[in-house]
C-alpha cells in the first residue's frame, strides 16, 4: 500500500478511534503518517468478504476534509479540476481531480454542495498522505476567491455493504431515502454527522464524517448492531480493487492524466470541447487533446486477471507474449469474492483491449494475465 511509511510509531498521528482499534485487537502499522488499523483478528479474508455480504465498518479519519465557503466557492473550484462544479445541485455529491500545468493528478477528491450559494460550503474530502499539500495548493490557487477551510476537528467512518442500510437506519431513520453520491444531516446515536452515500469499495454504503469528540460514540454504536464488523486497510485496498477503483499513488498520481488512467467519465460534456465552459482547467490542452484523439495516449489504465493461481503485485513489469516491455503493474493482490489473482496496470495502448493476453513477470517467471472489463465483481450503489 503506497501510503506505508517507515516512521517510528511515537512520531506517527493517531485518529481518534485508535485506542478503540487496540481495544478490538488491530494489527495496527503507519499508513499516511497515522497508525492505522491493517486487519483485526478475523482477518483481510473475512473482512473482505464479510464487507461484501454484510456491513464494515472502516475508519478513514486519516483523510482531509475542508469547506469552501463563499458565493465563488464552486466556480473557484472548477478553476482547479475539469469536473462541473457549477451545476452540481445542492445535496449532491461528485468525484473531481486536482490537477497539474501539465494535465497530471495531484489528488484525487470527493466534493459536495451543501448550498454554497445560500450560506452553506462545498465540502471536500482529499487522500490522507495529500491532504497537507492539497490543502496549500487549493488555499494557494483560490483562496483569494473563497475560503479555504480545513476541518481537523473532524474523523470520518465510512460503513459499507449491501447491509449498511439496515444497520445504519436503525439509529439514523431516514437514511434509506438517500441515493448513492446524495447525502445531509443526521443524528446518529446522538451524535452530530454529514454523510453521504457513497463510499470505496463498490457496495451501497456511508461515509461519515462526525466531531472527533464523538467518533468512538458513533463508531461503538455501529459496531453494536449485529450487521456490523471493524475492517482494516488491508480489507480496503482488496475492496477497492475488486470495484475497479483507482488508489492515489498506485494507481494515478502526478505522471498521470485522467484520460491515461480511463477516467474520461469524470469530465462532464460541459467541460469537454464545445461544452459550455470546455477547459479553463490545469492541463486543459493536454487533456482535451488525448480525450478527443486517443492516439495521443501512449499508455492505458487496463484491468487484469491472471490465468493460474500466482498473485501479481504492483511495479511487476508487463510484457507482450513475444518478450517486449510493454508496461507496470500498478495495484495487484488475489481478489477474496473472486478467488482469482486480480491487478491493474498500464500498458501500450495496442494491447488494452479486452481479451488481450500479456505477461507479468513474477520473479522472473511469466504469469500470463488477460486483459479484462473493470469491475472485477459488480459494483452495488444504491440508486433508488
Amino acid at each position: 500500500m503506497s501510503d506505508t511509511t517507515s516512521a517510528s510509531p511515537a512520531s506517527l498521528f493517531k485518529t481518534p478511534l485508535h485506542d478503540l482499534h487496540v481495544e478490538l485487537g488491530a494489527r495496527m502499522v503507519p499508513f499516511a503518517g497515522y497508525s492505522m488499523p491493517v486487519q483485526y483478528p478475523a482477518g483481510l479474508m473475512a473482512e473482505h468478504l464479510h464487507t461484501r455480504s454484510a456491513a464494515g465498518l472502516f475508519d478513514v479519519s486519516h483523510m482531509g476534509q475542508l469547506r469552501l465557503v463563499g458565493p465563488d466557492a464552486a466556480a473557484a473550484l472548477e478553476s482547479l479540476i475539469p469536473v462541473d462544479v457549477i451545476d452540481l445541485a445542492p445535496g449532491k455529491q461528485r468525484y473531481g481531480l486536482l490537477l497539474n500545468e501539465d494535465g497530471g493528478i495531484i489528488d484525487d477528491l470527493m466534493f459536495f454542495n451543501r448550498d454554497y450559494a445560500n450560506g452553506g460550503d462545498i465540502f471536500v474530502i482529499v487522500n490522507g498522505a495529500c491532504k497537507v499539500g492539497d490543502i496549500a495548493h487549493i488555499q494557494a490557487k483560490i483562496g483569494t476567491r473563497c475560503e479555504v477551510i480545513p476541518m481537523p476537528d473532524m474523523a470520518l467512518l465510512a460503513l459499507q455493504g449491501p447491509q449498511a442500510v439496515t444497520a445504519l437506519q436503525r439509529l439514523a431513520p431516514g437514511v434509506e431515502k438517500l441515493v448513492f453520491m446524495s447525502g445531509g444531516r443526521f443524528t446518529v446515536a446522538g451524535c452530530d454527522c454529514f454523510l453521504t452515500r457513497s463510499g470505496y469499495t463498490g457496495e451501497d454504503g456511508f461515509e461519515i464524517s462526525v466531531p472527533a469528540s464523538q467518533a468512538d460514540t458513533l463508531a461503538r454504536a455501529l459496531l453494536a448492531q449485529p450487521e456490523v464488523k471493524p475492517i482494516g486497510l488491508g480489507a480496503r485496498n482488496s475492496l477497492r480493487l475488486e470495484a475497479g477503483l483507482c488508489l492515489y499513488g498506485n494507481d494515478i498520481d502526478t505522471s498521470t492524466t485522467p484520460i491515461e488512467a480511463g477516467l474520461n467519465w469524470a469530465i462532464q460534456k460541459v467541460r469537454r470541447t464545445g461544452g459550455a465552459r470546455a477547459g479553463g482547467f490545469p492541463g486543459a490542452d493536454k487533456i482535451l487533446t488525448q480525450l478527443s484523439d486517443p492516439a495521443q495516449l501512449s499508455r492505458k489504465r487496463v484491468g487484469l486477471i491472471a490465468l493460474e493461481r500466482v498473485p501479481v503485485r504492483e511495479h511487476t513489469e508487463l510484457q507482450s507474449l513475444d518478450g517486449t516491455v510493454i508496461g507496470e503493474v500498478s495495484s495487484g493482490l488475489l481478489g477474496p469474492s473472486i478467488n482469482q489473482p486480480v491487478a491493474m496496470g498500464y500498458v501500450s495502448p495496442e494491447f488494452a483491449a479486452i481479451g488481450t493476453r500479456v505477461n507479468a513477470m513474477v520473479r522472473g517467471k511469466a504469469v500470463t494475465m488477460e486483459v479484462a472489463a473493470m469491475p472485477f465483481v459488480p459494483t452495488r450503489y444504491y440508486r433508488g
